[in-house]
């Protein structure tokens, strides 16, 4: 076996995932990297080619093994070992993974000592039938320049027998873990952690990473992207559609953590974060001071009702970022966007499909598409992510 083009190869052919057709979870295994990015350039064309130019897809030097948030589901064989990896695609079946292609490594080799760990600490597997046992499911997270590991036990039960020689052989198998939680999960539904209960069980409880020269703090339900190089280009491309000269005043939607606005908020006036969850909100707040950032503060609230209100008071942006989950924005935020009438939008989406649709209420209400960036954030899947910037219609930087 050897690399190829950014792919296993196996005597100059393209190998496939052997999990690929039960998991589902990578649409375009078995073909050269470089063939990927022509697949997912003729589909951005054909669905964004209406509003302007789109650049050629940024890809990765090294596609392998770049996922650095990895969970698995745990459940026993006929013979009793444990086994754990994604659900077979549609349903709630455990598919049994001992080499993923796109998870990090470091991830994958802790998961496979936890398999070993709990036969020997004898903590029962979780059985979805029986509603019996305990532990459901491992959640693990790397900061990709600290190195630094979270590990999320999901647990059915708030007791786990011999959790404290579970956690003492865990850590000192793997001292690259620096912390380690506990999070309770009664519920049957597809979510992986439970709403409310969490227990610390090692360090601090949270996990550091330095993208764009910014750090922050990652805690187990904030969201942060998780291919980290890519996010970096993703990044550098938002903000330079901004055209930022440091006087304007920014508006950051959907802000999560804080990543794209505290990474704009050298190059602004002053930056307003908005997010729903209120846990990402006590993180960017926290990322912001350990920053040593002066000039944003974040909201946990609706973006839309908040821009509203906003524009209400006699309040404007010059900028508005937005990263909306994969459904899309709303028809509520866009039009309290352009009922503020910034000059400039960047738009980041990881579905091209709404995006196409966003963009054609954008377009519709005094909005022209200036820039469309694609970056390969998730390779050999068929997910893409898409900067773009758009412009008022009667912006003197749109003839530039």
């Amino acid at each position: 076996m050897s690399e190829e083009n950014g792919h296993k190869t196996i005597n100059g052919k393209a190998e496939k995932c052997p999990y690929s057709k039960a998991c589902g979870g990578c649409d375009l295994q078995g073909s050269r990297y470089k063939r990927q990015l022509s697949k997912k350039q003729k589909l951005l064309n054909e669905l964004l080619g209406e509003f302007g130019e789109v650049r050629p897809v940024i890809g990765m030097s090294d596609p392998l093994h770049y996922r650095n948030k990895v969970h698995h589901a745990f459940k026993r064989d006929r013979s009793g070992n444990v086994l754990s990896g994604p659900y077979e695609k549609g349903s709630h079946w455990v598919i049994n993974v001992d080499d993923c292609m796109i998870e990090d490594e470091a991830c994958q080799c802790i998961i496979h000592t936890i398999r070993r760990l709990t036969k020997s600490c004898r903590i029962k597997i979780y059985n979805e039938d029986t509603d019996e046992g305990i532990l459901r499911h491992v959640l693990i997270r790397r900061g990709f320049s600290t190195g630094e590991i979270m590990v999320v036990l999901v647990s059915g039960s708030r007791k786990v027998p011999d959790l404290k020689r579970f956690i003492s052989q865990l850590v000192m198998i793997h001292p690259e873990i620096t912390t380690v939680l506990l999070n309770i999960n009664h519920g049957k539904s597809s979510m992986i952690l439970g709403p409310d209960r969490e227990k610390l069980l090692y360090g601090p409880g949270y996990i550091k990473d330095i993208l764009c020269g910014k750090t922050f703090r990652i805690s187990a339900k904030s969201f942060y992207q998780v291919n980290p190089v890519q996010t970096a280009v993703l990044y550098s491309t938002a903000i330079s559609f901004a055209g930022l000269t440091g006087i304007e005043t920014v508006f950051d939607a959907y802000c999560g953590i804080g990543t794209i606005g505290i990474c704009a908020s050298d190059h602004a006036g002053n930056v307003i974060g908005v997010e729903l969850n209120p846990d990402a909100v006590r993180d960017a707040n926290i990322n912001a001071e350990e920053n040593g950032i002066k000039n944003i503060k974040f909201y946990n609230d609706d973006a839309g009702r908040f821009m509203r209100r906003m524009a209400k008071e006699g309040q404007t942006a010059d900028v508005v970022f937005m990263d909306p989950p994969r459904s899309g924005s709303t028809k509520e935020f866009m039009s309290a966007v352009i009922d503020m009438a910034p000059s400039r939008v960047v738009y980041v989406s990881c579905d091209p499909e709404t995006l196409a649709r966003d963009l054609k209420y954008f377009t519709a209400h005094s909005y022209r598409v200036k820039k469309i960036q694609p970056v390969d954030m998730f390779p050999f899947t068929r997910h893409v992510e898409v900067a773009v910037q758009l412009l008022r219609t009667n912006d003197a930087a749109f003839v530039k």
